[in-house]
């Protein structure tokens, strides 16, 4: 990751981190660990940022689990070791530089950020037996009509743009083998916490095509992530 997350740029364009969002995600994790009750015992996040996906996980998953959260922002796990507890440590470093091993380890909404996203995937396919990732689909017929597939760049820090094929074709490539994935809604789950003007007059067809299709919402207007267990 740039420099912008380990020097307070990134913080001070985005104060809370994106917080607000963490309960909305801890949830989503929960439903693949529902359709895929994969065994595991210790848990890890790569760019945990503040740590609250972590920490609604470890107020939530019953059992002899042990949460550990990895992010070189330094005023991110400042923050997060707020949220410490026995079972759940923040480290400010990064974890592939580390001669660690998890069960499951979470990739949420972090790859879109690394300049090296295929070498970053193959050092994540090494630290754990499981890997969640939550990938931001950019690319849609929207974005790229209206030419603003790369506008996240400035508001959140996005420099790589992914269709869900090919997300899964990047993990796969780099050794992964896809277990279930499945679209999460975001743009419209996560509206009354982002509220705009082009946010509501984009969720109206958005809303309408996803009663059809989730698939060709996604693909048409955007506003979708994609969830992924990998092995």
């Amino acid at each position: 990751m740039g420099n912008i997350y380990t020097d307070g740029e990134y913080m001070d364009q985005n104060p809370s981190w994106h917080e607000e969002d963490a309960p909305w995600k801890a949830a989503q994790i929960r439903l693949m660990l529902q359709r895929q009750p994969i065994k595991f015992k210790s848990v890890a996040e790569i760019g945990c940022g503040v740590g609250a996906i972590l920490a609604d996980l470890s107020n939530t998953l019953q059992g002899d689990l042990q949460f550990s959260g990895y992010d070189i922002a330094g005023p991110a796990i400042d923050r997060a070791r707020q949220k410490e507890s026995d079972r759940l440590h923040f480290h400010n470093e990064d974890l592939l530089q580390k001669d660690e091993f998890f069960d499951l380890l979470l990739i949420m909404d972090v790859i879109e950020h690394v300049p090296d996203y295929l070498g970053f995937l193959k050092g994540c396919q090494t630290k754990a037996k499981y890997k969640i990732y939550h990938i931001p689909l950019d690319i849609h017929a929207s974005s790229v009509i209206r030419g603003s597939v790369i506008s996240a760049r400035e508001s959140v820090g996005h420099i790589q743009y992914f269709t869900a094929e090919s997300a899964l074709a990047s993990l796969s490539g780099t050794g992964h083998k896809i277990i279930d994935s499945f679209l999460t809604d975001g743009g419209l789950a996560l509206s009354s916490l982002h509220p705009s003007l082009k946010r509501s007059i984009a969720n109206v067809p958005r809303r309408i095509i996803s009663a059809f299709s989730k698939k060709w919402a996604a693909r048409l207007m955007g506003g979708y992530s994609l969830l992924v267990l990998t092995e």
